[in-house]
């Protein structure tokens, strides 16, 4: 069973968010990831959970939960929260497929 990692983000910090988007992609990459899409949010048609304001998103995809849960908690991975937190707000989920 395959994963897809969501993330929606609330930017706070363009030069933080820039220094992080040019790394996080090789993290993903050693754990058998892939970005699948990025993208703005355009419309918020419902929000009955009110979650917090977000206005980015991300898609991940692994091959299983084992390999998100590796990259989501690997010291690569790991050595980036310092900037993602300056950089922006984040919910990340995963989702199985």
């Amino acid at each position: 069973m395959s994963v897809k990692v969501i993330g929606l983000m609330e930017l706070t910090d363009q030069g933080a968010f820039e220094q992080y988007r040019s790394q996080v992609s090789q993290t993903v990459e050693l754990y058998r990831g892939s970005i699948q899409a990025r993208g703005t949010i355009t419309e918020l048609f419902w929000n009955e959970l009110d979650c917090a304001p977000f206005s980015t998103f991300v898609e991940l995809h692994f091959p299983s939960p084992e390999d998100a849960h590796a990259w989501a908690h690997s010291p690569e991975y790991q050595a980036l929260v310092a900037i993602r937190n300056k950089a922006m707000k984040l919910t990340l989920f995963g989702v199985a497929i």
